[in-house]
């Protein structure tokens, strides 16, 4: 079953590469250039976006709520993975991987990459940011604009672009856990028509966690054709291959106060387990203007995605002291052997018209998304299928051979889904102080089980409108309403006699915010308060007996609500210091559930949801010492008490981070940051009783030097 990873790819990426490669060393006559280098204003805000509206609006005409994290900020929190983001985000917390809970919802699909749907990463792969130039959160829901997706809200991705802008840069790091790494970005003119952008990047570390490892590769480029005045095509590449060891990383057993049992360095999975991924994604971009009221924007994104998965699931304990109970106290857990493979290849299509007419900024587009998904499964379960179980108090890794397992197929075969869209937008400077969006936007979709067979197509119209009015130039109060909906799974979709019965889960927002520029726009300050109510979740239908009995087992239940507020600050405070801040409180409950506790994925009223703290505070601000060319920075990420799936506590906790940077000269500088700086331990988020919690890694330091010309 295990398919191997071909080198096609990272072939096809190099061949890509070669010849922007090959015309950087063309060079005509040697021009001197001369390069003042110093920190502007706004390091860390940036007010212009296209994630809240598909246009250029700036974020005080956007009625919702929006977050830009920058470049900068990325390196001075020397961020390699969208985790290390989370905790700038206002209402954002980790779950698990790179998922999240957004304003009280889990959320791990609605990912973008350039506004266009092809997240390479997809499967338990954790999102790299070294091909990122910024990273946009739309807050609420997205639906109007980006179709299917958690109410919550939507991360996309900025990926870094060619450029006629000479830039050469060169990165080494070394830190904790024997992590060692490098990164080389170059962008530049080839002729007065065509720009070039190359990149390649490696690192690998240790974990503190048994048998767990990582590598991560990423080569990416691309060409700029400028042709003409009015028209501009981007083409780039992406090479991607991540290799975790011991993986699947799943959590650390804990008491039902949250408490680990054992050392959090604790790994259910053996040395030869591993999380394999190789991705390939091309993209074109034509930009062009009819005239300077109309424009247009298409993307065409292929994404070829391959992962490869074995690894030790933890399952159940087993009664090793003879009491009569199966917990903890036994201290050993059953174990079983998965062997997945699993391959998306898609198609993304997406076309935005702008038509400036009066007071009116129209946009008019559609969008298509073809999926094609492979999923091979074999399984071994326990002793009998020669698995052996494991003590997790003394783990004695090394006697599990995967090769002596009896191995069943699970007859998986993957899904082919087809998506399309069309929408309409229009914003309506009202007056000076007055400006109003209306929206919608029409989604049909195909989905079809490829082992059963089975398919089923629905159809959905989504609103949106807000208003937004400026008393002054520096402060905009806005209302916003929006919707959302996501198809079930087609494993969840068909009830014992191969009929579709579940509806899409459905969800509303309404939100009412301020946003205020201070200081002549250096800083900028935000506060929502929002409630999201979500409906037509699959949960297991009480009713059911078993098989055969003809009744579902699934059903649409229950009703949701997120209620909350947010506030954050963001810019320079002085010429010297500045800083990025957030707040959010969140309450996310069941109001309309089974009656009494919540069992497995079936909610009972009134029970909070999963892994959605109350509370959650960031904070990152940096400081420059311009008599020593240096700067020092500080961090902190607090969340609060959250419930994992069976009801065990996560406690809240407190992490500081710090880092320390020094240039050198005009072209180099070092870098030192401390993340965890008083090595706290805790757990990010809960899982099951089983697996039990998500560490927090322990204190890292990571020395990063750049040299860049």
């Amino acid at each position: 079953m295990q398919r191997p990873f071909s080198l096609s790819k990272l072939t096809l990426a190099i061949a890509l590469a070669l010849p922007s490669i090959a015309m950087a060393n063309t060079t005509e006559d040697d021009i001197e250039v001369i390069e003042v280098k110093g920190r502007a204003q706004q390091f860390y805000l940036q007010t212009d976006t296209k994630v809240g509206t598909k246009v250029d609006a700036d974020i005080m005409d956007i009625p919702q709520s929006v977050q830009v994290l920058t470049e900068e900020l990325m390196e001075d929190q020397a961020a390699r993975e969208i985790t290390d983001l989370y905790r700038s985000i206002a209402g954002v917390s980790s779950f698990s991987y790179s998922g999240v809970t957004f304003r009280g919802f889990r959320d791990d699909e609605n990912v973008f990459y350039d506004g266009v749907r092809g997240d390479p990463f997809s499967g338990f792969g954790i999102p790299q940011l070294f091909n990122i130039e910024r990273v946009e959160v739309l807050k609420g829901p997205s639906g109007a604009l980006y179709g299917a997706g958690e109410p919550g809200g939507m991360i996309n991705y900025v990926s870094k672009r060619p450029s006629f802008a000479e830039n050469h840069e060169f990165n080494v790091t070394v830190g904790s856990e024997e992590r060692y790494g490098g990164s080389i970005d170059s962008t530049g003119e080839l002729t007065d028509t065509i720009a070039y952008r190359f990149g390649a990047f490696y690192e690998q570390a240790d974990s503190f966690r048994n048998n767990a490892d990582e590598q991560n590769t990423d080569i990416a480029g691309g060409l700029l054709f400028a042709l003409g005045e009015a028209t501009d095509l981007y083409t780039t590449f992406e090479y991607i291959d991540q290799d975790l060891g011991g993986a699947r990383l799943r959590g650390v057993p804990v008491d039902d106060d949250g408490n680990f049992l054992v050392d959090p360095s604790y790994n259910a999975n053996e040395k030869s387990d591993f999380q394999k991924l190789e991705a390939l994604v091309l993209q074109a971009t034509l930009e062009h203007e009819f005239s300077d009221v109309f424009t247009n924007n298409t993307t065409l994104r292929y994404l070829d995605n391959e992962r490869n998965q074995q690894y030790h699931e933890s399952r159940s304990w087993i009664d090793a002291n003879g009491d009569g109970q199966k917990n903890a106290d036994d201290q050993v857990i059953r174990r079983e052997y998965r062997k997945q493979y699993r391959a998306n290849t898609e198609y993304s299509l997406t076309t935005d018209f702008v038509y400036q007419w009066q007071q009116h900024q129209l946009l008019f587009g559609g969008d298509y998304h073809n999926v094609d998904t492979k999923y091979d499964y074999l399984r071994a379960r326990y002793e009998a299928d020669g698995v052996p179980n494991l003590n997790i108090f003394d783990p004695v890794y090394g006697v599990a051979d995967p090769s002596t397992y009896n191995l069943t197929d699970q007859n998986r075969d993957g899904e082919k889904s087809t998506r399309y869209s069309a929408y309409l937008q229009d914003i309506y400077a009202i007056s000076e102080q007055w400006k109003l969006l209306l929206g919608f936007r029409y989604d049909h979709f195909d989905i079809e089980d490829k082992a059963s067979g089975n398919s089923y197509s629905d159809s959905n119209v989504l609103p949106r409108a807000g208003i937004v009015y400026q008393p002054t130039s520096d402060t905009s109060i806005y209302l916003n309403y929006s919707e959302s909906f996501n198809p079930q799974s087609v494993g969840d979709q068909f009830s014992e006699d191969g009929e579709g019965n579940l509806d899409p889960e459905t969800g509303d927002q309404i939100e009412l915010g301020m946003k205020n520029k201070w200081m002549d726009g250096a800083f900028v300050t935000t506060f929502a308060i929002y409630q999201i109510t979500k409906e037509n979740m699959a949960m297991t239908n009480p009713a059911d007996t078993g098989e055969g009995d003809g009744i579902p087992e699934l059903v649409n239940l229950g009703k949701v609500e997120s209620k909350g507020f947010e506030a954050t600050i963001t810019g320079d405070l002085s010429n010297d210091w500045t800083i990025t801040a957030n707040y959010a409180y969140n309450d996310t409950k069941v109001v309309d559930g089974v009656e009494g506790d919540s069992v497995g994925n079936t909610y009972g009223d009134g029970s909070r949801f999963v892994n959605a703290p109350e509370h959650q505070a960031g904070l990152w601000t940096r400081y420059d010492l311009g008599s020593i060319d240096s700067a020092i920075a500080f961090g902190a990420d607090y969340v609060s008490e959250q419930i994992s799936f069976d009801g065990q506590k996560v406690k809240a906790y407190t992490v500081f981070d710090a880092s320390w940077t020094t240039d050198i000269d005009a072209h180099s500088s070092i870098r030192v940051n401390i993340s965890n700086l008083f090595d706290e331990e805790y757990a990010i988020s809960g899982f099951s009783e089983r697996n039990g919690h998500f560490p927090g890694a322990p204190r890292e330091i990571i020395v990063s030097y750049s040299y860049q010309l």
